[in-house]
């Protein structure tokens, strides 16, 4: 077989998976994980509505935050508190050693280290020059559950 590569500035989802499947394939292969548990904790408004809330994925004994947003007009109320503790609590049920997740420094930094994270990693300048992408863990004691730091 004969190949060649080839930019595509307009990629199909098909070429995505093309990609991704031997990837998975081969990481299967080397750790026994079968794939991404998917969660979300949702705030919701009167009508059912979701205004905002967490996304987020298991994948072997990590929980990674995709997505945390607050709506503008509760911020400073405590719901993004209610939103890690409660996320942390299913964390540890679920059995993970712990929780990461990126912020950029125009987010939330401060948040997440005073909810126990800390920096791993750091882009300088990403997005643009000025700002930078944080990479942020939380690495449980797995010999000591402490209930008292995961109400909601």
């Amino acid at each position: 077989m004969d190949l060649r590569i080839e930019i595509n500035e307009t990629p199909q989802e098909a070429d995505y998976q093309a990609i991704l499947a031997p990837l998975r394939e081969y990481n299967q292969a080397q750790t026994g994980l079968t794939g991404t548990e998917k969660l979300a904790i949702l705030i919701k408004d009167d009508a059912g509505a979701t205004q905002g809330g967490l996304y987020a994925k298991i994948s072997g004994q990590w929980l990674f935050v995709e997505l945390l947003v607050v709506p503008e007009v509760a911020r400073g109320q405590g719901l993004g508190a209610k939103l890690m503790n409660k996320v942390e609590a299913l964390a540890r049920e679920k059995g993970c050693q712990g929780i990461w997740l990126d912020t950029f420094s125009f987010q939330a930094p401060d948040f997440y280290l005073r909810h126990g994270f800390s920096i791993f990693g750091e882009l300088k300048d990403y997005p643009v020059v000025g700002y930078n992408r944080f990479f942020m863990q939380k690495i449980f004691d797995l010999n000591k559950h402490n209930a008292s730091n995961t109400q909601p």
